[in-house]
């Protein structure tokens, strides 16, 4: 098995040298880096990893922890953070919270425990024992998709250095509930998601500002929480439809509501959009194969992850650096569940197709 002292006598280099290209440990010039890499390559040598971590303190590893993995928009997340991840030479451990504080703790301490140089984290409604742990331990964190807040009770107080990724979720929401306006709609339900989630605050919100936009009074009993999840949120549509004078057009808050809410439907015989039109906010691979197809917000969730990424290599790089929210815009989807004729284009067209996006205008927020 090839060693650094091989790499370095095939490149003609010193051992220092091979170390500061595997490493990033101080500018090596462009040809140099080059016959480092050809011999590396020629060679067939293998970094040893632990030796590695043992001498710069670092084990280039990332951990994950987001809930519902198996949910299309966090499986995307996850693309977008493990590409990040190694295109910047680091590994990837992924752990499941559960959206459970107790088990959100749990699990990113393993994480941590693990020694990954720094966790990337969808944080759950109550993320105060999280929050203490990772300011206790000074745990170099990006938050992604949902926001938190610096507790302000004593005994969590710590400088709050974490930076957070998400994407806009009021105006986009408020977006979906306006197009339903102007197709006449005057009862607007929404199936919301988990209660103190910032992503069903923010979207909430969203939904407000796009009845009043409208000119339509708020009802609290046109909205029901849908928790995140499909189970629920099909108990959530099945409230809203029992109402004495239900929702004519229904907004769901994420992709699992979604499909609770369909099932919803389907139970009582209705049809979308001609007993009921329909928008959802997130976008989904098989929205454009359902009949009608699914008009939806369609989040930039490769983005996040990769930026998620890029924000926790630059905190790694600049510990002392202010904290940064950074959000992403979303992209309005126009189909056919709100009741509008089939959009210009080519029939079956990808959600991905710039012909059937529009840029979502500046955050409410």
């Amino acid at each position: 098995m090839a060693t650094m002292v091989d790499v370095a006598a095939h490149a003609g280099v010193s051992v220092a040298t091979v170390s500061h290209v595997l490493n990033d440990t101080r500018p090596v010039l462009p040809h140099t880096r080059q016959a480092v890499l050809d011999a590396i390559d020629a060679l067939g040598y293998t970094p040893n990893t632990l030796a590695r971590s043992l001498v710069t303190a670092r084990t280039r590893s990332i951990g994950l922890a987001v809930s519902a993995i198996t949910n299309p928009y966090f499986t995307e997340i996850l693309q977008g953070v493990e590409a990040g991840a190694l295109e910047h030479g680091y590994g990837l451990l992924l752990a499941d919270p559960h959206d459970d504080p107790q088990h959100e703790r749990k699990v990113v301490q393993l994480l941590h425990e693990r020694r990954v140089d720094g966790l990337i984290v969808a944080p759950s409604a109550d993320p105060d024992a999280l929050l203490r742990y990772l300011g206790q331990h000074n745990v170099p964190t990006v938050f992604l998709d949902r926001l938190v807040e610096a507790p302000a009770d004593p005994p969590f107080r710590f400088d709050f250095r974490f930076d957070q990724v998400c994407a806009e979720n009021a105006e986009p929401m408020a977006r979906l509930v306006g197009h339903l306006a102007e197709r006449g709609h005057r009862r607007i339900g929404l199936v919301a998601g988990l209660p103190g989630l910032s992503t069903t605050i923010e979207r909430i919100s969203g939904y407000r500002h796009g009845l009043a936009g409208a000119g339509l009074p708020y009802d609290e009993r046109l909205v029901a929480h849908g928790d995140s999840e499909a189970t629920a949120a099909e108990r959530a549509t099945d409230a809203l439809l029992s109402l004495a004078a239900p929702p004519t057009a229904l907004v769901t808050g994420n992709n699992a509501m979604t499909i609770g809410a369909l099932r919803a439907l389907r139970e009582r015989g209705l049809s979308v959009p001609d007993d009921l039109a329909l928008c959802c906010f997130d976008d989904f691979a098989w929205a454009d194969l359902f009949a009608p197809r699914l008009t939806a917000i369609s989040q930039p969730s490769k983005e996040i992850g990769a930026q998620a990424v890029r924000l926790l290599l630059e905190r790694l790089a600049s510990p002392d650096h202010p904290a940064r929210t950074v959000r992403l815009p979303c992209a309005f989807v126009h189909r056919t569940s709100c009741g509008c004729a089939e959009p210009p284009g080519p029939s079956g067209a990808s959600p991905t197709d710039p012909s059937q996006k529009s840029p979502a205008k500046g955050s409410l927020s």
